[in-house]
């Protein structure tokens, strides 16, 4: 077995593995292109991004936002209104901050919850759901969140895009929040065995 594949193959294996866990190879696709991938976009941190079908037009005015902001932009879908089902968006981003593909992550559903309750099933991931600028201050200074969720149906265009740029451009704190932070990870840790 080789110490390590290229990216190309790298992809073909989550593909399979999205595909036969998904039930579908139309969903939840990660990007073939090369602006997808965090190392062929030199300088600029990539930022995955999805939605269900009810975030679906917020998830397309946040990725101009976030381009503009000077971040790269991957999107997992989906790529319509037609009706979907939002755990399988939420893995998908969720994977890509994880395996180290992303930055961070940004998923939009109605409400928001259910993704954040999915994305943080995904080791390495911590989720916060923000509906206004302080708890999306709040969750990178205190927490050091790496995957954002938004309820589309809750917030406004203008809200969302104010909260997308706090979240991306806060730092984590650190001091007495890195011990919790640390606590998290330990929890996470024991589940993992």
């Amino acid at each position: 077995m080789p110490d390590s594949i290229d990216d190309a193959e790298l992809h073909r294996i989550v593909q399979r593995v999205l595909s036969n866990v998904m039930g579908s190879s139309d969903r939840a696709q990660v990007v073939t292109t090369p602006s997808a991938s965090v190392q062929s976009t030199p300088g600029k941190k990539m930022v995955a991004i999805g939605a269900d079908h009810g975030g679906f037009e917020l998830k397309g005015l946040l990725k101009t936002e976030i381009s503009s902001l000077g971040y790269g932009v991957t999107d997992v879908g989906t790529n319509s209104k037609d009706a979907v089902d939002y755990p399988d968006f939420a893995h998908a981003v969720a994977q890509l901050v994880s395996t180290g593909k992303a930055w961070r992550g940004i998923m939009i559903d109605g409400a928001g919850i259910g993704s954040c309750i999915v994305a943080n099933k995904v080791p390495g991931v911590r989720a916060g759901m923000a509906y206004d600028i302080s708890s999306a201050n709040n969750s990178r200074e205190h927490n050091d969140t790496n995957v954002l969720t938004l309820g589309a149906g809750l917030i406004g265009t203008n809200l969302a895009k104010q909260i997308v740029k706090v979240w991306l451009t806060t730092e984590f704190g650190g001091d007495r929040h890195a011990k919790r932070v640390d606590k998290i990870k330990s929890v996470e840790r024991q589940y993992l065995k």
